[in-house]
């Protein structure tokens, strides 16, 4: 992955910020659209200019004057695209929780099936799988977790105290990490009833030692 785009997953737009509709803006989401569906046939290596801006409908003038960068401005705005996408749709699941239990079902079901269900990652995984590995290790992990605990911990203050609430966070980022970098786990996330089970036997019961070590 080049290094804006590397860059970007460390970077989350303000949840709620309204996207404008002008004809720039447009484009520029027809250009972002267009590069995800590229990705997903061909990967990250294979996409070409020439593919996204075909794929867009528009010339490759047109896609440099959205874009300057070029393929690196347009993969850099895939990354914080999605990551928006992301986490503001976990957001709504989570934010409808009634409970703390309900919160954490709520975070790792919808966040696994988001995923799951993402055709470009699937692609990478499957024919660049370096790419996104070099982010779940060593010190980029420790960006990760922290990016997606900044995220969840209001989410868990409803409940919780502050520190608890972060500790909660942490804990409940790690363990969907752990599921999902773990291929050969027998426990799919994206099926509710079985995260509903991981919660109640595993996830909730570490939560609540947690608060008791305080």
């Amino acid at each position: 992955m080049n290094s804006s785009a590397a860059r970007s997953l460390h970077v989350v737009p303000p949840l709620g910020a309204e996207i404008t509709t002008n004809d720039s803006s447009s484009k520029r989401l027809r250009i972002i659209d267009a590069a995800l569906e590229c990705i997903a046939v061909e990967g990250i290596k294979g996409t070409t200019v020439e593919d996204i801006s075909t794929r867009a409908g528009m010339s490759r003038a047109t896609l440099y004057r959205i874009f300057p960068g070029g393929r690196d401005a347009v993969l850099g705005a895939v990354v914080e695209t999605e990551i928006a996408r992301f986490f503001s749709g976990i957001a709504v699941a989570m934010g409808s929780a009634t409970s703390l239990e309900g919160v954490l079902v709520a975070g790792i079901f919808d966040a696994a099936t988001r995923l799951s269900g993402s055709p470009a990652l699937s692609t990478i995984l499957r024919l660049e799988p370096w790419l996104l590995m070099r982010h779940v290790s060593f010190g980029e992990m420790d960006r990760l977790l922290s990016v997606a605990s900044d995220f969840a911990e209001p989410f868990f203050a409803r409940w919780l105290e502050p520190n608890e609430a972060r500790r909660a966070a942490e804990f409940a980022v790690r363990t969907l990490l752990s599921y999902v970098i773990e291929a050969d786990v027998d426990l799919d996330l994206t099926e509710k009833k079985s995260v509903e089970r991981l919660v109640a036997c595993y996830v909730l019961p570490g939560v609540e030692a947690l608060q008791r070590a305080e």
